[in-house]
């Protein structure tokens, strides 16, 4: 059972999202402020982490940043959806940003979105390129290379589904929301030329991004 550190201090938004969490399968554990979550914190304490950003005690963002130090996904659930929230949650490292009121389904898609995403986090090495998800760091040709976090995110999707085709559907869903904007079908082309054109020995030529025409792309093995 994926264990799941809940940091909410509103009672009523904490009981209501914990009993649909454990409902769903996951293990809920609930503190309310920053200094009870940091006491919590450890390597493989939790599997993921879902914390608002708005604490009586303290910040969401400081328990993100001693979350991070142990490597724990992050999810910053939270009424603040300006853009300027956003970004810094995602500068903080958080590997996803909800905002309330949310459809209690996204919540548990978005959740095990992350945690598919998280689970299999290692050192991966494709020719040139190296990808060390634990540190999120990616160098090519032992440069490290600078990514957005839509890029990087769309980046662990294909590594995670190497050698399967990812339709341009499926980048869609999983993308959409990286930034609380939609990502349009015009948006992911360009996003994928960027890839190439950090990540692709020859960006014409592409090895890592290859196009099946008309349905999506597959990374090959």
């Amino acid at each position: 059972m994926q264990r799941i550190l809940l940091v909410e201090d509103d009672p009523a938004i904490a009981r209501s999202m914990t009993e649909f969490l454990q409902s769903e399968g996951f293990a809920l554990q609930t503190v309310t402020g920053q200094r009870a979550a940091e006491e919590l914190l450890g390597p493989g304490a939790f599997d993921l982490l879902l914390v608002d950003v708005s604490l009586a005690d303290g910040s969401g963002y400081g328990v993100c940043a001693a979350a991070k130090q142990y490597s724990l996904p992050v999810i910053f659930v939270t009424a603040s959806g300006d853009e300027s929230s956003v970004v810094a949650g995602l500068d903080m490292g958080a590997d996803d940003y909800i905002s309330k009121p949310f459809r209690p389904r996204e919540l548990v898609s978005r959740v095990r979105s992350v945690l598919r995403r998280c689970g299999s986090q290692s050192v991966v090495t494709l020719g040139s390129l190296r990808v060390d998800a634990d540190k999120a760091v990616v160098t090519k040709n032992s440069q490290e290379v600078s990514l957005s976090a839509l890029e990087y995110r769309i980046l662990l999707l294909f590594l995670s589904n190497r050698g399967r085709l990812l339709t341009r559907a499926r980048l869609l869903e999983e993308i959409w929301d990286v930034a609380g904007d939609y990502v349009n079908d015009n948006t992911l082309t360009v996003y994928i030329k960027r890839l190439r054109e950090k990540l692709e020995d020859d960006p014409q030529q592409p090895r890592l991004f290859k196009t099946v025409r008309g349905i999506g792309y597959r990374m090959d093995e």
